[in-house]
């Protein structure tokens, strides 16, 4: 099951975080098809939010299809984002560039930054050539 992390300093709503953080775990396939998401009580206990914000949070993944609530029982994945599970070699070579980052130096900020700058060069290159 997902344990939401919630970051007050983020600037990002807490109901984003949690939309973000569930398809994070839905790419990561650490979440699949029939699993069940923590209640919204199970939320507000772990994270000491607003129950509406987690209920808003399931709306909008319901919204987009990734989830469905069933009366009574819960709100379940119905689909799966994953085309790079929590086991691939690509995660093992991110965490160790990410270990020489932080020797480095470098702070969390810092290893974003540099990581979006990468991936936005790479990526709209990649359009480009389409």
């Amino acid at each position: 099951m997902v344990e939401y992390r919630i970051d007050r300093r983020s600037g990002v709503a807490t109901y984003v975080q949690i939309v973000q953080q569930t398809k994070q775990a839905l790419r990561l396939g650490l979440l699949e098809p029939g699993d069940r998401l923590p209640t919204a009580r199970e939320v507000v206990e772990a994270t000491a939010i607003n129950p509406n914000t987690v209920l808003k949070a399931y709306r909008e993944l319901e919204r987009e299809g990734l989830v469905e609530a069933r009366r009574g029982l819960g709100t379940f994945v119905r689909k799966s984002l994953s085309t790079a599970p929590a086991d691939s070699p690509l995660r093992a070579e991110l965490h160790a560039w990410a270990v020489r980052a932080r020797e480095a130096g470098l702070e969390r900020e810092d290893v974003a930054a540099l990581f979006t700058s990468v991936l936005d060069t790479h990526f709209a290159e990649s359009k480009g050539d389409a």
